[in-house]
């Protein structure tokens, strides 16, 4: 008589997601010795982290550098947020001509490099108005330039969190007599902003990167940003350092913003 074989032995679905994730631990594992053991890490530390390069950059990579970078970052955001507001609104408006333009406005922002258009307002406008100049000497041309583009970005971040909030809200509101305006000002764009703090957070965390461009406007010593000021050590030292400290001083900004973003996020998804 012969005996049948035995099938294959399979894997269960557990077992498989176990063997699967010990491979990727392994790999993991395998390129972390290979950097470790492979790399030229006399070289590197004096290349990018010699401490006494570093210690030369305070406290200037602090005041004025950080702190410029926080003015740069929240004058855009400001000037971004009243534009995008404005925007919004006219894309929600019944007046046709009014959403063509705002339409156009975020079409054209969007599509340009904020480069170009911190070139356009540092250089542009006081050629086309040389009687005229930008109030705030180049933290009023930051707030400008990187606002127009932000504005793009928000206006379309705003405009879905007003259609987000329930229609029902707004004829609520003009039953109880409300104009439309005030209806809209007291009761629906408050709750609009609720639902889009976590992205215009994340708006704040880009405007702040963004705020790199500075030079291309003629920076001088007392308002450097982070990254000019780190260039500029870097030049007379011939050293990395100074941009491993840039990099940990913006960090020092972003990551607890992006924290915050996911808090907000956590509160939303509760909410909801």
């Amino acid at each position: 008589m012969t005996v049948a074989p035995e099938p294959p032995h399979r894997l269960t679905r557990r077992q498989r997601q176990r063997t699967t994730r010990i491979v990727q631990y392994g790999a993991f594992a395998a390129v972390v010795l290979l950097v470790v053991f492979t790399a030229n890490w006399r070289d590197l530390q004096q290349g990018f982290f010699r401490p006494d390069v570093a210690a030369s950059m305070f406290p200037g990579v602090i005041f004025p550098a950080l702190v410029n970078t926080l003015l740069f970052t929240m004058g855009a955001f400001v000037f971004g947020l009243v534009v995008g507001t404005v925007l919004a609104l006219m894309r929600l408006s019944s007046v046709r001509v009014y959403r063509w333009v705002a339409t156009g406005y975020v079409e054209l922002f969007r599509g340009l490099p904020v480069l170009v258009v911190l070139f356009a307002v540092g250089y542009g406008i006081p050629i086309a108005f040389p009687d005229r100049a930008i109030p705030g000497g180049v933290y009023g041309k930051m707030a400008l330039g990187l606002g127009l583009t932000a504005a793009a970005y928000m206006a379309e971040t705003i405009r879905a969190g007003i259609q987000a909030v329930p229609r029902g809200q707004l004829e609520a509101a003009r039953t109880l007599g409300m104009s439309y305006t005030r209806a809209m000002v007291s009761i629906v764009i408050p709750q609009a902003f609720r639902i889009i703090i976590p992205p215009l957070t994340n708006e704040i965390i880009l405007l702040t990167k963004d705020s790199s461009l500075a030079y291309v406007l003629g920076v001088t010593a007392t308002n450097v940003e982070i990254t000019k000021f780190a260039s500029d050590v870097l030049n007379t030292r011939v050293n990395a350092t100074p941009l491993v400290v840039a990099a940990l001083a913006y960090l020092v900004i972003t990551l607890p913003l992006s924290q915050l973003v996911r808090r907000l996020e956590l509160r939303a998804a509760r909410a909801r």
